[in-house]
């Protein structure tokens, strides 16, 4: 029995490249790191799922709060909002803008915090009862939203058109325009080809670097988790067995705990870059 499910047991690249495709539009096929011609369901799903629980929980928020002694979850969410209202000011002077901005960076650090949490779940959890489900062993699922470009990418293309519809407001459509091909070398006719590249350079730069950081991180931190998963999965009654299977509950604790770091951090500097470059928009270069 032992040997025969052994036998019949994916191998260590096969159990990786299975839940490193995603239930998409194409099938059993796993798409490409990005690829705009495929829908990844499991993460809209999740995406979206997880953003219906960030507007359910502020608007509990909103509904419990009181002018009395707060209670613990109202003085978290106090702490949070204070946050992320410093950060606000701190970042966009308009105050105006502020109004929209702020809770805009609050929902950002809520909804990517709790996308990036999902890698906190076991590896094999949810993908499992998605295969009862569907009554099919070689379903696929993956539940970290954050861990697909088209996610990180998509968002921060959002953030692009915000910045892009600033500017428009602040500066007005001839004032954006005549930036764009006066800095920031000067106005000389002859600059302006060169200060156009270097705007256009400038915003492509942002918004891919603003997605794929956060893309790669949280791809490294499932990758590794499914590493750790590898080394439980290898276990049997022998001493090199058991030796992987407390090194697997050692290492998966250890890193689990590290990443609740890592996916509060990396919701933190998402929002940032959010504010930093909508504070952006509205400065005179």
């Amino acid at each position: 029995m032992t040997t025969e499910h052994a036998a019949n047991a994916p191998s260590a690249g096969e159990y990786i490249i299975h839940h490193l495709t995603h239930l998409n539009s194409a099938g059993a096929q796993q798409s490409s790191i990005v690829d705009w011609s495929v829908i990844n369901y499991d993460t809209l799903f999740f995406s979206v799922g997880l953003g219906l629980l960030v507007i359910f929980i502020m608007w509990l928020a909103a509904r419990k709060a009181t002018s009395d002694v707060p209670g613990r979850f109202q003085g978290c969410v106090e702490v949070l909002v204070e946050m992320v209202a410093n950060q606000s000011k701190a970042t966009v002077h308009s105050p105006e803008s502020r109004r929209y901005v702020a809770p805009l960076a609050l929902t950002v650090f809520m909804w990517i915090f709790f996308m990036n949490a999902m890698d906190l779940l076991p590896v094999d959890g949810l993908p499992f009862l998605w295969q009862l489900a569907t009554n099919d062993s070689h379903a696929y699922l993956r539940v970290v939203p954050t861990a697909d470009l088209s996610c990180t990418l998509g968002m921060s293309i959002g953030v692009l058109t915000l910045c892009l519809f600033y500017n428009i407001k602040i500066k007005g459509a001839s004032g954006w325009v005549h930036e764009l091909f006066t800095a920031p070398f000067g106005s000389h006719p002859l600059l302006w080809p060169v200060n156009l590249l270097m705007q256009v350079i400038e915003f492509l730069a942002k918004t891919i670097s603003h997605g794929m950081r956060l893309w790669g991180n949280m791809f490294a931190g499932e990758l590794i988790f499914m590493l750790i998963a590898l080394m439980g999965g290898a276990w049997t009654v022998s001493a090199m067995g058991v030796t992987l299977g407390i090194s697997h509950v050692i290492a998966g604790t250890a890193w689990a705990i590290f990443h609740i770091l890592i996916i509060t951090l990396q919701a933190f500097i998402f929002m940032m870059l959010t504010l930093i470059y909508i504070g952006q928009a509205h400065e005179e270069h």
